[in-house]
C-alpha cells in the first residue's frame, strides 16, 4: 500500500511512522481519569476517549471543560462486559431495540449484541452518546469503539455516517478496511460497499488509519518491553492508533476489572523515561486526533 497521504498533510515524510498513543475507557472508573491526567502531563500519550454511559463520565466531562485543549474522543459503547460494575444505553430503555440484556444493561459480549440489536437502535445510541458529550462541554476529537463492537456489518455504515455528520475522524476505520471481524465473511456485499466507501472517504480527505492495535490485557509482565516491540514493528509510511488502558491501582479497580494488573502496568509503562527515550530515539512521530480532526474539517469546509 502507498504511504498514508495524511503524513504529508501533517508536514511529515512518506517514510515516517506516526502513532496516536491513545487511552481507552476514560469514565469507566474513578481511578482512570487521574491516570489519564498523569500520562497526558508526562507527554507520551496524545489522546483519550470517554465512555459516555458510565458512572464517571461527569467527572471526565468536568475535566474537559476545565482543560479545553485536551484531546478527548467518544469511546462509543454498546457492550458492558464486567460483572461488578455495569452500564446501560442512554438513548432508550426499550428492550425491543435489542441493545439491552436480561439484566437491564448492555450485552456483555458481541454475540449477544449482534444477535439482538437493530442497526437503527445502534445508530440512535451512538448519536446519543456523541450528543451527550458535546452537551457536557467535551470538545470531541474523534469517535472510536469500546471492544470494537462498532466494527460489524450491523453498525459500520452508521458509524461512518455519524463520523461525516459530526466531522469527526472515524478512528477504527482503516485504509484497507475489512474491520478484521469474521462476521464480514458472511456479508460480502456489505464488505465490498464499505471498501468502496473507504476509498471515497480517502479521496474526500478524511484522515484514515493504517492500523489499530494495543497491548493485550492478559500479559502485564514486561510491559515496557512489550510496548517497545509493538512500536518498533510499525511500518514506514503509516499512521497507527495504539491504545492502552491505564489506571491507578485502587480497591475499586481490583474489584471491577479482572485484568487490573495489565491496566496498572500500562500506567507505569507509559510514565517510563525508558519508554519515552526509546520512542524519541527511534523517530516515531507522536500525533493527536485533534490534528486529524482539523485536517478533516479543512477538507470538508
Amino acid at each position: 500500500m502507498k504511504p498514508n497521504p495524511v503524513l504529508r498533510r501533517l508536514g511529515l515524510d512518506d517514510h515516517d511512522r506516526a502513532v496516536i498513543l491513545h487511552i481507552d475507557d476514560a469514565g469507566s472508573a474513578q481511578c482512570v481519569l487521574p491516570a489519564v491526567i498523569d500520562l497526558l502531563d508526562f507527554g507520551l500519550v496524545t489522546s483519550t476517549a470517554v465512555m459516555v454511559p458510565c458512572a464517571w463520565f461527569p467527572q471526565t466531562a468536568t475535566y474537559c471543560r476545565e482543560h479545553p485543549s485536551v484531546d478527548m474522543g467518544v469511546h462509543l459503547t454498546l457492550n458492558s462486559e464486567w460483572s461488578t460494575c455495569r452500564w446501560a444505553p442512554i438513548s432508550t430503555q426499550d428492550r425491543t431495540t435489542g441493545l439491552i440484556d436480561d439484566e437491564g444493561y448492555f450485552h456483555r459480549r458481541h454475540n449477544g449484541l449482534y444477535a439482538a440489536a437493530t442497526p437503527e437502535a445502534g445508530k440512535a445510541e451512538m448519536r446519543a452518546q456523541i450528543e451527550r458529550a458535546l452537551a457536557a462541554g467535551v470538545d470531541v476529537t474523534h469517535i472510536d469503539s469500546h471492544m470494537g463492537a462498532i466494527g460489524h456489518p450491523l453498525f459500520a455504515e452508521s458509524y461512518i455516517e455519524l463520523a461525516l455528520e459530526y466531522r469527526l475522524p472515524p478512528s477504527i476505520l482503516l485504509r484497507a478496511q475489512r474491520f478484521g471481524f469474521t462476521e464480514w465473511e458472511h456479508f460480502p456485499n456489505e464488505g465490498r460497499h464499505i471498501s468502496e466507501t473507504v476509498e471515497r472517504l480517502e479521496e474526500m480527505g478524511v484522515p484514515l488509519l493504517d492500523d489499530v492495535m494495543g497491548l493485550p490485557l492478559d500479559t502485564p509482565e514486561e510491559r515496557v518491553a512489550q510496548a517497545k516491540a509493538e512500536l518498533d514493528a510499525r511500518q514506514p509510511g503509516t499512521i497507527t492508533h495504539f491504545f492502552l488502558h491505564p489506571a491507578h491501582d485502587t480497591p475499586e479497580l481490583r474489584t471491577m476489572c479482572p485484568d487490573w494488573p495489565s491496566r496498572v502496568a500500562d500506567y507505569h509503562a507509559f510514565l517510563s523515561p525508558e519508554l519515552r527515550d526509546h520512542i524519541h530515539n527511534t523517530g516515531i512521530q507522536l500525533i493527536s486526533n485533534t490534528v486529524l480532526r482539523d485536517l478533516m474539517r479543512q477538507s470538508m469546509s
